[in-house]
């Protein structure tokens, strides 16, 4: 059992290293908020929500005041909508996105997330309302938050979802050009989606898990950094065995807080989820620990091996401290969130190239970056396609939240605000993928996939 005293080693941590419970995040399903009638089904659907997630805000403000953690996010993620609507009709999933937002804004949480979904393996009627809906119910909401499976090693990737999701996120980013195409921040298009994902903007409620639960997101790069200070020099086992040392330091507090807070919200206890998210903040970065390591800057040669020692070795000590590790758990690249690779990408240190190559030992892919606002939808469907091989023949979650800024330019910037930061617009290649979009179809599953 884990005792309180352990809370107070990280202390220090806390105080001057920017260790935080990231999020606490309930998940929800939406299952039995089916209905003919897409009204009816909105009403309960954000009855199930304000009924469920009524204390969930006020649980983490009480846990962060006893305890003394930073709980930075208090969050919602349910069933993808797209299961949740397919027996309506309607024509437009909005409604549910808007009632989602009420509901969200009623209980008092930043983000909720599930206006999402499943097509790895093809798209049912269903799906396709629900990603035609996508801009304009991104445009219309604040806290809602959507994503699309696209792909998956057991399935391939759906070419003709992927096709889809280009012209998506144009058409979002056109409908927030006043905010800087602030809805393609709420956006995330998936290779091997997991279920119980506690990170925005890509949580949602996975069919397979129970009706309500709780999951914690704890994140600490600062504590990470500092504590490879402490081995500057010393040969890469050392610098491993430190960073799974920390690591599982990190995860047992994450563990205390998750208990307590299922416990208090009568609900049980999902999973921990040490992802190492970095915030724009000056200390909390990962561009910063993998510089550490001897890199004059993040994008320099080397920095793939190093994210790939960081991204093992965190999820070794992680799932040392607790049984229920899951989620992304690991590190995360998010360019605008990360002043360190906010600082290389405006200095050409940093490309999207490289970032996809770091994406292939991450625990995400290409994530927050903004590129030309004339980028075309082909273009953005090609990377995307990029992504989601290295997610389906690695067996990896990789994921793509790309903003093509409206009436941006290479050396422009965009400012988000918040935890979403500051993104540089970075450079794309102009050759065009136009005749390979168009194929569309699926690309089949690679061989090792069939472990049956």
């Amino acid at each position: 059992m884990i005792q309180r005293h352990e809370i107070l080693q990280t202390i220090r941590m806390i105080d001057q290293l920017h260790l935080d419970i990231r999020t606490i995040t309930m998940g929800i399903s939406l299952l039995d908020c089916a209905d003919t009638d897409i009204d009816r089904s909105c009403t309960k659907v954000y009855d199930k929500i304000c009924r469920l997630a009524g204390n969930l805000v006020k649980t983490g403000e009480d846990l962060e005041a006893e305890f003394g953690i930073p709980i930075v996010n208090k969050r919602v993620s349910v069933t993808p909508i797209a299961l949740v609507g397919a027996g309506t009709g309607a024509k437009s999933y909005v409604p549910y996105a808007k009632a989602l937002d009420r509901a969200a804004k009623e209980i008092g949480v930043n983000f909720l997330g599930g206006f999402s979904a499943l097509v790895q393996k093809g798209m049912t009627e269903s799906d396709r309302v629900l990603i035609a809906s996508i801009p304009e119910a991104l445009a219309e909401t604040e806290l809602v938050c959507s994503s699309v499976s696209v792909g998956s090693t057991r399935a391939g990737i759906n070419m003709d979802a992927v096709r889809e999701m280009g012209l998506t996120i144009k058409r979002a980013a056109e409908l927030t050009a006043d905010r800087g195409g602030m809805a393609c921040a709420k956006l995330v298009s998936f290779c091997n989606a997991v279920e119980d994902n506690p990170f925005m903007a890509g949580a949602f409620h996975g069919p397979g898990e129970p009706e309500c639960e709780v999951h914690v997101g704890v994140s600490g790069p600062g504590v990470v950094e500092h504590a490879l200070r402490t081995v500057s020099g010393q040969p890469f086992d050392v610098v491993a065995e430190t960073v799974k040392r920390t690591a599982f330091r990190i995860t047992r507090m994450g563990q205390l807080v998750a208990q307590e807070a299922a416990h208090r919200l009568g609900v049980p206890f999902g999973i921990v989820d040490l992802s190492l998210a970095p915030t724009p903040a000056v200390g909390d970065s990962v561009a910063a620990i993998l510089e550490e390591m001897g890199l004059e800057s993040v994008g320099a040669p080397g920095t793939t091996a190093a994210l790939a020692l960081l991204n093992d070795a965190v999820k070794k000590g992680g799932v040392m401290a607790s049984s229920r590790v899951g989620g992304l758990s690991g590190a995360f690249i998010p360019v605008s969130e990360d002043a360190g690779m906010i600082a290389a990408a405006r200095a050409g240190k940093l490309t999207i190239e490289k970032l996809e190559a770091m994406t292939c030992v991450c625990s995400v892919g290409l994530d927050m970056i903004a590129v030309p606002g004339d980028t075309s939808a082909e273009t953005l469907s090609a990377i995307l396609a990029d992504e989601a091989a290295i997610g389906m023949v690695n067996n990896k979650t990789t994921a793509v939240r790309i903003i093509p800024a409206p009436g941006k330019t290479v050396g422009d910037t965009v400012d988000f605000g918040g935890l979403l930061g500051t993104a540089p617009v970075m450079p794309v290649n102009r050759c065009s993928a136009d005749g390979f979009i168009a194929r569309g179809g699926i690309i089949p599953a690679p061989l090792h996939s069939l472990k049956n």
